[in-house]
Formats: C-alpha cells, structure tokens, sequence
C-alpha cells in the first residue's frame, strides 16, 4: 500500500489552514506534493483532503479488497486558523474521487461516486476490488468537513485464499486531520506579486 495524503491532485479544491499570517506562509509547492509545505506550516488539510491509495499484491495469487472502514478518533470545533487556497481559475473535468467521505455524519462511511472526465461519464464502483503483483489498484477518496475539525483513519478489509485481514491506512503513524474553513479568512497567492491576497466573498471555498 502506497498512501499519498498530501498529493495535490487538483489544486482548485486543495486548501490547508495554518495559524501563520499570509506574510510567513510561502507559495505552494510547485511540484505537486505539498507534504514538506505542510509540515513546514504545521498546516492542516481545509475543508477536504483527498488521498490516493495505490494497493499491489505480493505476488501474481489475487487479493480482494473488501471493505474501506473510517474511524473517526476525535471531532472538535474547527481550527480558528486562515486558508489558503492553492490554486484558482481552474476548469472542470476533473473526475471527482471514487470514494466520499463525510466526516460531518455521526457514522461516516467510504460511498462511491460517479464522475465525469471531459465528456465521458464515469460509473461509480464499490467494493469488492482486486489487486495482484502484476494488476495494481487504484482508491481516490475524498474526506470532507464543513463544521468540524477531525481526526480519523481508514481500515481496507482484505482476502487472499484463505488469508485475511485489516489494513490501517494513517498518517505515518497518526491520524489523518481535516478541518473546516467556514467563516475563515481565505487567501490566494498572486504569482505576480508575490503575495497571498484574502479571496472576494463570492470566491470563497466551502
């Protein structure tokens, strides 16, 4: 299992917060993984955070993947931090994530959703998957809050003959954080000048 939290994938729904001013928070990461960007901040994921989730067998015997559980460890009043927006003026076509997660329910769980790439409608798909050494599968999922911050993981149920498991899916270790940005000060950085400038009303992210 390869895990890739801080992927930005799609930069126009990508925002972290963090309790420095715009003045003492750099541009985005230009290369795509925001991970060292983030740690730097000691940022967390704003408002969603989507993570692909590369899962290959040991060997050419099939493995089923089962089930996605989430496990919500805490939930508390989102931080009072401002966001920052990684990117802006981006059109749409961008296939949505396989997997949904609303972190807002008392019960979230992984649902499937169906998307669109270009003008291609793409059909939702639930477990059960397979993977092997040799056919790798791929979990897009996106977790989202709009009223909490919470801390949560995943646990991917597993079958290879008459083998099984349960594999925990983290944050090397700790569990994974989103928080709302509601009412938030939001900033987008201008590559022109240099500088993040706080986001219009009507351009907000929620």
């Amino acid at each position: 299992m390869t895990t890739s939290p801080y992927a930005v994938i799609d930069r126009c729904d990508q925002v972290f917060v963090t309790g420095r001013t715009p003045a003492e928070v750099p541009p985005p990461p230009p290369d795509g993984n925001a991970r060292g960007w983030v740690s730097a901040l000691r940022a967390v994921p704003g408002g969603r955070m989507q993570l692909e989730l590369a899962v290959q067998g040991a060997s050419r015997q099939a493995v089923v993947l089962r089930a996605l559980h989430v496990r919500v460890v805490g939930r508390t009043a989102p931080l009072a931090w401002s966001a920052y927006v990684m990117a802006d003026g981006c059109g749409s076509g961008v296939t949505p994530a396989t997997l949904d997660i609303d972190l807002d329910r008392d019960n979230p769980r992984a649902r499937p959703v169906a998307g669109r790439q270009g003008d291609i409608r793409i059909p939702a798909t639930d477990f059960p998957y397979k993977t092997s050494a040799t056919d790798p599968q791929v979990l897009d999922v996106v977790a989202h809050t709009s009223g909490h911050d919470v801390q949560w993981y995943l646990e991917l149920e597993w079958s290879s003959g008459d083998r099984h498991g349960t594999l925990r899916i983290d944050d090397r270790g700790r569990p994974f954080r989103t928080t709302a940005i509601k009412d938030r000060p939001q900033y987008l950085y201008r590559s022109d000048t240099d500088v993040w400038e706080e986001l219009p009303d009507y351009a907000r992210r929620e």
